[in-house]
């Protein structure tokens, strides 16, 4: 993706083809928050099959950035974000995974005010 612009216009898609509705300015400041990596095909996308990236999303996101603490809550959270996008969805974009962990896990304060 060459631009902010067209990447942000294909994760809110992917937002709307799932039938959920979004706050912008929170989704524009996950974006952001992802910086260049929203560029990366490998990078820009979630890998729910993989117990590393799994591991990577709890602790530098949900840990690192939400500042949530440790426990199965977090597991249970990243597991129900996997399923709402689809299991066998190989194009899980980042953007959107971390928007619907943000709200699920009621921090969207940390994004807005």
């Amino acid at each position: 993706m060459a631009t902010y612009d067209a990447a942000f216009e294909k994760f809110t898609a992917e937002m709307i083809a799932l039938g959920y509705h979004y706050h912008e300015g929170m989704y524009h400041a996950i974006t952001k928050h992802l910086g260049p990596s929203i560029h990366d095909k490998d990078a820009s996308l979630v890998a729910c099959s993989s117990a590393e990236e799994r591991t990577y999303i709890k602790e530098h996101f949900l840990i690192g950035k939400l500042g949530l603490e440790d426990g199965v809550e977090l597991d249970e959270a990243i597991q129900r974000v996997c399923e709402a996008m689809g299991e066998s969805n190989t194009n899980k974009h980042r953007a959107t995974f971390y928007y619907l962990l943000t709200a699920i896990l009621q921090k969207e304060d940390v994004f807005i005010e």
